[in-house]
């Protein structure tokens, strides 16, 4: 009887302490199974992965974050991540970014609220259980979740602010160093849940500088420029493993003879202060990202000459990869509004099937149109995110197999690095 009891007690009190680790860590437990990752890199005007030529099939999801925060949203992370697996999808673009916003990440400079910065792990160790890469952009040019006026609303409540302008974002030194800090912080944060630092993951496909830089008091381009030179430096000297985009919309500079035959029409493009050549030859740019939103570029709304635009606008960037900057172009956004008159999903199936063409194209014949991203996806109950361009994919049959058709086609093209995410192995 002493015995047992003496037998007892002990396995009684191991049971428990397993019990309270799972119930404590078991989300920690169920992200710590080993997965073999590489990180992407760039040769010439290719992406590659594990020595092979990788060409992307992709999409935006710019709400990861936000949603991760609060436990009755989260879920919906995974399903997203775990649907574009499913569909053979390999890069998702996301915000690492919320300054001074509800839920804010950065709640004033250099101040970081700790349940946001686990809402961000919490996104990075989703992705790397579903083999998803994430592009990560570092803040935006406009207004939603801060953006560059948070920054310099910042620094006037400081009494730093040299100008009310937001393009002070640009050349303030005092939101410079702000913006530093920021971008320190990120790349050296330890995630909580992978234990694995941020600048150390390759589940990170790469860092975006700024969503859609713009600099009109400048239309010389020449402040912009050297906040990339700067800030590109600045990432690459924390982190010499990922690769590195400035996050441009893809418009010809002021300098450049292709802004009057390629730019949208009526020469505004050309006189935002951003400069796709210049800006794009930057030594610490790894590679170039372009957008593609006709229909909110051309006054006229015309669905052929979209279609003319986009052809001209992905071949003209495709080229200057290959021939000028010998650098992967990535068509980071694309959609086709669902406000515009006489729209029809049909013509935005036959817009979106014709951009994954000419990516396809690109991708046979080994050239620097490196894939494409559309903007952007969502999972059902999420009708406030939907933007004009928002979709749940599996709830639009054909648009749904165009995908991934796309991902089938790619998966050829690459050797068979898609198929390196096992939910998709049996699709194609």
């Amino acid at each position: 009887m002493m015995a047992g009891n003496g037998l007892f007690y002990p396995i009684f009190c191991f049971a428990s302490v397993v019990l309270f680790i799972y119930m404590s860590f078991g989300v920690r437990m169920d992200y710590d199974e080993e997965i073999e990752l590489s990180f992407v890199e760039r040769k010439g005007s290719q992406f590659v992965l594990d020595g092979k030529a990788f060409y992307i099939n992709g999409w935006n999801s710019y709400w990861f974050m936000v949603q991760s925060v609060d436990a009755y949203t989260r879920p919906r992370v995974g399903e997203m991540l775990k649907a574009g697996a499913k569909m053979g999808l390999t890069v998702c673009r996301t915000w690492a970014f919320n300054d001074g916003d509800y839920n804010a990440l950065q709640t004033s400079p250099g101040v970081f609220d700790e349940q946001a910065f686990k809402a961000l792990d919490y996104v990075i160790a989703e992705a790397r259980r579903h083999r998803i890469r994430l592009l990560l952009s570092l803040v935006n040019n406009l207004q939603a979740y801060g953006g560059k006026d948070q920054y310099v609303q910042w620094a006037w409540q400081e009494g730093l602010g040299l100008s009310s302008s937001n393009d002070s974002f640009f050349y303030d030194p005092s939101i410079r160093s702000y913006f530093k800090n920021y971008v320190k912080t990120i790349l050296t944060r330890k995630n909580t849940i992978t234990g694995i630092e941020y600048r150390h993951d390759p589940i990170i496909f790469g860092w975006e500088l700024i969503n859609e830089p713009r600099c009109i008091t400048d239309p010389s381009g020449d402040t912009l420029q050297d906040w990339i030179e700067e800030m590109s430096t600045f990432v690459k000297s924390i982190d010499k493993k990922h690769l590195v985009t400035i996050g441009l919309e893809g418009f010809y500079g002021p300098n450049d003879p292709k802004r009057l035959t390629v730019n949208p029409p009526e020469g505004w493009a050309s006189r935002l202060g951003s400069d796709f050549i210049r800006n794009s030859q930057t030594s610490n740019i790894d590679f170039t990202s372009v957008h593609i939103y006709p229909d909110h570029w051309f006054h006229k709304q015309d669905f052929e000459e979209y279609m003319k635009f986009l052809s001209k606008w992905m071949l003209s960037h495709i080229e200057d990869g290959d021939n000028v900057l010998n650098k992967p172009v990535l068509f980071s956004e694309y959609g086709l509004s669902d406000s515009i008159e006489n729209f029809s999903l049909s013509n935005r199936e036959k817009m979106y099937k014709k951009i994954l063409d000419i990516s396809h194209k690109s991708a046979k014949k080994n050239q620097s149109g490196a894939g494409a991203l559309v903007w952007q996806f969502l999972v059902s109950g999420m009708s406030e995110f939907i933007d004009d361009f928002g979709m749940v994919p599996w709830e639009k049959p054909s648009m749904y197999s165009l995908f991934i058709e796309h991902s089938c086609r790619l998966t050829k093209v690459n050797k068979g690095l898609t198929l390196h995410n096992p939910s998709f192995k049996h699709v194609c």
